[in-house]
């Protein structure tokens, strides 16, 4: 998004009159009547990018959202990939399962009603703007497919976190009896969300190609929300979930269907839909040269590269940056946002081999012995990614583990701006570790997460370009395809094709032919925890796939950083420690709705088991 959503009208408008006397010093356009708004192309086109407010800000991943702000990102770290060391964070609260209906601060609820509200009002009356020069008729209609999108996306973000919602598809009068609206079955929002996706696409243009309105949607993007939808419909949680069979409204319709084998081949459909319509439209992976890590990691922090469908700014870069940066760093970063010992220990190996198959009863793992992995050595020569004497569960690892995690031993920023030439040191008094004052922040792990990062950012003073959040890219496409294709048919060669793509991406091998169903099911699981890390796709892949109650109902690991008088040679500072001992029921598959919501419509029901 460029000045699209850096706007003028940062408000609300207000559609009634002004009963207010002049003595309140009120400027011209501060309340607008809904026919002033929608006969004035300037008001109308502010109307609509005020809707992009409400988008979910999931670059921000530690502090809490303010009341009545866009909501924070919650789902990263109350997944197996991340832990945020700032203990007010609402995360921990979802962690250590003190949560409920009445207690939570992420009100995806209202911030997705709010925006799907005014999403209404922009349909319902954008027909009464004359075309001009400023709003030619081919704008309008893009305006058009914009907010059909947005309507559809943050229908989307509900369904997500609560399962079956209402549908809310025109413009509610103060008056009119909010019991009427109920909660719609899973497959009936899943349907309205694909036909309004389709629905958008007709009006959008294929690819977002003027800088100026980088930040809108195209059809691409329309296409990429309804790939994923269907394959959340797909999915055991919500496809013939037994859990949820008996699950109805109090007039006693069901909320969850039975299960239906199709719906893996209309996921795969639309996956596969998706990839051609972005091929055709010059999308890509992205790739800058030889260097794998370098291809991986510029994703990121390249706005707008070729492999980007759909982002949403962020320019405060404490939301990222500041929270990832090394204690040790010019400035002092924050290091909040710790990747867990569970995470770092899937990467594969550079041979593309994972190295641990497992853990014995002390944590000490199960090494893999194709893999070369060696936890007791140390680096002898030292690479582009790390220094001599780094420990050896961090040498040859694969290419996005180094894009991604930061860790002791680590080079990191050895260029301008920072310059920084010793390595990282995540140990008690080390220079990025715990310091022995109280009250610092620390990684509660030994890691940071070095992925989304910029490396050209400063904590002091904060510099370089505008950070953006990636909502969907052609990388999770060929993930989705490859893994509804396997569901819906087999291992087919389609399925080895996507899947290999993105290794090969990686710098690693493509898999070995012969794979069962559910050996390529597993290897596609991993790759998506792999190359989709803290993109917020972990957190809702563990309760679609109903793995949760494994993954995230355990311990999450990292290293020994509480105690004093380590070096990177210390054998002891690299056991496997418990951070967290998380919990999770049944119930947490499906966020509560909030008391309030329920209290304000009676036909409302509350997921089960809250």
């Amino acid at each position: 998004m460029n000045s699209y959503i850096i706007l003028l009208l940062a408000a609300v408008l207000l559609f009634t009159p002004s009963c207010k006397k002049d003595y309140l010093e009120k400027t011209p356009d501060e309340d607008l009547t809904q026919e002033q708004v929608f006969t004035n192309a300037i008001f109308a086109e502010q109307y609509l990018a005020n809707i992009y407010s409400h988008l979910p800000k999931e670059l921000a991943m530690v502090d809490n959202p303010c009341v009545g702000c866009a909501v924070n990102n919650a789902f990263n770290a109350a997944s197996d990939e991340l832990e945020i060391s700032y203990e007010p964070n609402f995360t921990n609260a979802m962690n250590n399962g003190n949560w409920n209906a009445d207690s939570y601060v992420q009100d995806i609820w209202s911030q997705s009603y709010i925006a799907i509200r005014k999403a209404n009002i922009f349909l319902e009356n954008i027909g009464k703007l004359v075309p001009s020069e400023l709003a030619t008729e081919d704008k309008i209609t893009n305006w058009k497919g914009e907010a059909m999108f947005l309507r559809a996306l943050h229908h989307f973000f509900l369904i997500r976190a609560y399962g079956p919602v209402p549908i809310i598809d025109r413009t509610l009068l103060l008056d009119e009896d909010l019991t009427a609206f109920k909660r719609q079955p899973i497959e009936k929002c899943v349907e309205f969300i694909v036909s309004e996706c389709d629905k958008a696409a007709a009006l959008l243009p294929l690819r977002i190609t003027a800088t100026t309105d980088y930040g809108k949607p195209s059809k691409v993007t329309c296409m990429a929300l309804k790939a994923r939808a269907l394959l959340y419909m797909a999915s055991p949680l919500w496809n013939g979930n037994p859990d949820y069979a008996s699950f109805k409204d109090k007039e006693g319709m069901r909320l969850f269907p039975d299960f239906q084998a199709a719906r893996w081949e209309a996921a795969a459909a639309a996956a596969k839909a998706c990839i051609d319509l972005a091929e055709s439209a010059g999308h890509k992976l992205h790739r800058s040269g030889a260097d794998p890590v370098k291809n991986y990691q510029e994703v990121f922090y390249i706005n707008f590269n070729e492999e980007v469908f759909f982002t949403s700014n962020d320019p405060d870069y404490l939301n990222i940056d500041a929270y990832s940066e090394p204690r040790g760093m010019a400035g002092a970063g924050w290091p909040l946002q710790d990747a867990t010992q569970n995470i770092v220990d899937d990467y594969e190996m550079a041979n593309g081999i994972r190295p641990i198959l497992g853990y014995n009863a002390d944590m000490t793992p199960v090494i893999n012995p194709l893999s070369g992995y060696n936890e007791n050595t140390q680096a002898v020569t030292a690479t582009d990614h790390y220094y001599a004497g780094t420990r050896g569960m961090y040498v040859d690892r694969e290419p996005r583990f180094y894009a991604s995690i930061n860790f002791t031993g680590a080079k990191f920023k050895t260029g301008p701006p920072q310059n920084r030439s010793t390595p990282l040191e995540f140990w008690k008094g080390g220079i990025d570790g715990r310091p022995f004052d109280a009250g610092a922040n620390f990684s509660e792990t030994g890691y940071l997460m070095k992925k989304l990062t910029n490396p050209s950012y400063v904590m002091q003073p904060k510099a370089g370009p505008i950070r953006t959040w990636i909502f969907f890219r052609l990388g999770e496409q060929y993930l989705n395809y490859a893994e509804a294709l396997n569901e819906a048919q087999g291992p087919l060669p389609d399925v080895y094709k996507y899947v290999n793509l993105i290794r090969d991406r990686a710098g690693l091998p493509g898999l070995s032919p012969g794979l069962s169903q559910s050996d390529m099911r597993e290897r596609i699981r991993h790759e998506r925890r792999i190359e989709l890390a803290f993109e917020t796709h972990r957190y809702f892949d563990e309760h679609r796939w109903k793995i949760a109650e494994k993954t995230d109902n355990a311990n999450i690991y990292g290293l020994d950083v509480l105690t004093d008088g380590y070096n990177i040679s210390s054998d002891a500072f690299y056991v496997r420690k418990v951070v967290e001992k998380r919990v999770f029921e049944k119930k947490h598959y499906l966020w509560p709705i909030q008391q309030r919501e329920l209290e304000k419509n009676r036909n409302l029901v509350q997921n089960p088991g809250w």
